[in-house]
């Protein structure tokens, strides 16, 4: 961070920023904590043409799930272009290791946040982003169709452009519909956080649950949970605590499945050829 840079931020917060620490955990974005006399911020930079948009989907982000009154967020600052990318200030969450009782309030929080609202249909008002990929989120009446059109097939032809998979390998439109059809059943909005890994929630030395980089919409409460249990992370606690709201499906190993390839066809899409056979087996076992 040069001298302009940080003067820019000391006039937008209106007090003077005495030191600058580097935090870890920005994969698409650099992150760093800004200490001053009276308070800390975390600052996000970003480069690139879509680094505004990304930071205002965020925020966006981040004003929903916390105007739910479910689960705490970090409090958005500001947001503003610069003239190679964008940056993002918030609320600073000083964390603790998470105990057991905090995993389980954690996931209380969730199914609230899970069992909150009345939307009818499935998307959100504006597209957003997952990681730094465009995330449609075109509004459709029911859930197979929002997850077939908006989520896997444009994954799947990202893929397929990136030379990452071949036609052969990709399910026709029409087969993947008919599956999701089958698999979801009547699956009802709920307003999901959409990309909940571990690195993305914070538990406050207060003991306080927060979400962190929201990709938002509404969807199947059992995408975020399929994500939960995707890289780890998550203990008993936690889905005890969730599923005393929201039992478990019948077919919840299908659902899993099936809401995983999502990610990790975003993944593959991000992070390249690694991703690749967890790709082709979910492929497989759900379509073939």
């Amino acid at each position: 961070m040069n001298k302009q840079f940080l003067d820019h931020i000391s006039y937008v917060l209106c007090v003077k920023i005495n030191q600058v620490k580097p935090l870890s955990g920005g994969d698409i974005s650099k992150v760093f904590l800004l200490e001053t006399e009276t308070e800390r911020v975390v600052c996000k930079l970003h480069e690139g043409t879509d680094a505004l948009k990304l930071f205002q989907s965020e925020k966006k982000g981040l004003e929903a799930i916390a105007k739910t009154k479910t689960i705490a967020t970090p409090k958005v600052l500001h947001c503003e272009a610069l003239e190679t990318g964008a940056f993002l200030l918030m609320e600073y969450v000083e964390t603790k290791r998470p105990e057991a009782a905090d995993m389980e309030l954690l996931g209380h929080h969730l199914a609230a946040l899970h069992t909150n609202g009345t939307a009818k249909d499935f998307g959100w008002a504006t597209d957003n982003f997952i990681g730094s990929l465009p995330q449609s989120n075109t509004t459709h009446s029911y859930w197979a169709s929002f997850y077939t059109q908006e989520r896997l097939l444009p994954q799947l032809h990202l893929a397929f452009k990136n030379q990452l998979l071949i036609d052969d390998e990709i399910p026709s439109k029409t087969k993947i519909l008919d599956r999701c059809t089958h698999y979801v059943g009547d699956a009802q909005p709920a307003l999901l956080h959409g990309d909940l890994w571990s690195g993305n929630f914070l538990i406050s030395s207060a003991g306080v649950p927060f979400l962190i980089d929201p990709a938002v919409y509404y969807g199947h409460a059992e995408v975020d949970m399929a994500m939960t249990k995707l890289f780890g992370g998550f203990s008993r606690p936690f889905y005890n605590a969730y599923r005393e709201h929201l039992s478990v499906p019948k077919n919840e190993d299908q659902l899993t499945d099936l809401y995983q390839l999502y990610y990790l066809l975003v993944h593959l899409n991000l992070f390249g050829t690694s991703y690749y056979a967890q790709v082709i087996s979910l492929l497989n076992r759900l379509f073939k």
